[in-house]
């Protein structure tokens, strides 16, 4: 059985920007759609889903971080932001309402193309288990089940991004080891080299889904000055292998309230 080809949705009210896009996406054997408007953008999400949104932030009438809140009600469609340099802000409240990458303007399309592609196969792609290792991994009331990509916890599915989810099956296979915001963005967004404080906003949204009482986390704790660990409420483990148990406090340890341990200040919190 031949797979259909993925479909985009390219919103930008700039038609040179969108045609080229859309132009560079089918000669890489893409659908590409484009439209100039968020209102209508929305209509097409909702009339027939696309595999994936290139989403500009500055458009006319309902603006792109509307349109990203909104398709996230909607519907689970991966999100890849476009913002102009140095508007970090936007960017990092366009990661907060869950768009799953960003690209910055002025861009190249061989960059754009990538990083759609990646968030792609993210999005489609079953993670690698490895050889014996148990697909589900148990930690208190949350079940982390890689091979079906789903988390539940207290019994009920926990709402995670595609990208939210890899970032969760990555930490729980890895307890009570530290790992830099550096290392986690290469070993699950890919990148050698990037933004960090994309890995600083998705921690803190995952903690606000699966942390008891995320302004004091247990299972994602910060170590002050390095990055993130799984400490879990119970130990994380394989089917309900056990582990160490997390401490209360153990996200910030020890650092002043409002900052980032694991690399400075910064608005997002204790993450």
């Amino acid at each position: 059985m031949i797979e259909a080809p993925p479909r985009v949705l390219v919103v930008d009210d700039d038609t040179t920007v969108s045609e080229v896009v859309a132009r560079y996406l089918e000669r890489e054997g893409f659908v590409a759609e484009t439209v100039a408007d968020g209102r209508t953008a929305l209509d097409r999400v909702l009339a027939e889903p696309p595999d994936l949104v290139v989403l500009d932030l500055m458009l006319p009438g309902v603006d792109g971080l509307e349109i990203c809140r909104r398709v996230r009600a909607l519907a689970p469609v991966p999100i890849v932001i476009l913002t102009a340099r140095g508007q970090e802000s936007d960017r990092i409240v366009g990661l907060d309402l869950g768009a799953d990458d960003y690209v910055a303007k002025p861009f190249s399309t061989k960059e754009l193309v990538a990083r759609i592609r990646a968030v792609l196969r993210r999005a489609r792609g079953p993670l690698a288990v490895a050889p014996g290792a148990a697909p589900v991994y148990r930690d208190g009331d949350l079940e982390v089940d890689v091979a079906a990509r789903q988390a539940r916890l207290g019994g009920a599915v926990v709402g995670l991004t595609a990208r939210e989810f890899e970032l969760l099956a990555f930490l729980v296979r890895h307890p009570r080891q530290a790992f830099r915001r550096e290392e986690i963005l290469e070993q699950v967004w890919g990148y050698r080299y990037g933004d960090t404080s994309t890995v600083t906003v998705h921690v803190r949204r995952l903690r606000e889904k699966i942390e008891p009482d995320p302004a004091n986390p247990v299972r994602i704790a910060t170590v002050w000055g390095v990055g993130y660990r799984w400490e879990g409420v119970g130990g994380a483990g394989p089917e309900g292998a056990g582990g160490g148990v997390g401490s209360p406090g153990a996200g910030s340890e020890g650092g002043p309230p409002g900052t980032d341990p694991a690399g400075g200040a910064g608005p997002e919190g204790p993450a």
